[in-house]
């Protein structure tokens, strides 16, 4: 398909799943069946994720972004995609970010996830540059609590959706496909 948009997406998945997972897939062929380039870069060993390594990829990937740039992340990609933008100085403006089972707080699921996350992440002037935030959370997620999600859309100043029943948006919850997650970026 020729691109008709200059906006681009960046999927980033999460701990232990790779590109080709769950529900990234689907969203790469409906972003580009509307004109929108879509990448779901491999974030490096994601089975022991390396905190340094995730984020030098995801800035190597994403960069300094523009408000033609739409980010869309799920679970611990969120808080590797943040920390990146945290990192940013000088002007800059991301059009879209949707943050799917988001967090920055330690989960009790996952105490090995305890050193990638410790020190969470500045947000504090973070959504002056985004131009539109969306958080999604499922009202049964059994690896991030609920909490930690609408604790994150609160840090962010942005309001939470619930997808009632997705568990962790995961294939094994029988999430293949997110419409929410299109509806937010078109």
């Amino acid at each position: 398909m020729a691109f008709t948009t200059s906006r681009r997406a960046v999927i980033f998945h999460g701990y232990r799943a790779t590109p080709d997972d769950h529900w990234f897939g689907w969203l790469a062929e409906q972003l580009d069946s509307v004109g929108i380039s879509a990448h779901i870069p491999p974030l490096p060993d994601p089975a022991s994720p390396n905190r340094d390594c995730w984020e030098a990829e995801i800035a190597a990937t994403l960069g300094t972004p523009g408000p033609d740039t739409i980010v869309v992340a799920h679970s611990l990609g969120c808080l590797a995609v943040l920390r990146h933008l945290a990192t940013l100085t000088g002007p800059w403006q991301l059009g879209t970010l949707v943050l799917v089972s988001g967090f920055v707080d330690r989960l009790p699921a996952l105490p090995v996830l305890d050193g990638f996350v410790a020190g969470g992440v500045m947000l504090s002037t973070m959504q002056d540059h985004i131009e539109s935030i969306s958080i999604l959370r499922s009202d049964d997620d059994p690896i991030v609590p609920p909490a930690h999600t609408d604790r994150l859309a609160r840090l962010l100043d942005a309001s939470v959706q619930i997808v009632p029943g997705a568990g962790h948006f995961l294939a094994g919850d029988g999430v293949t496909s997110l419409p929410p997650v299109f509806d937010a970026v078109t």
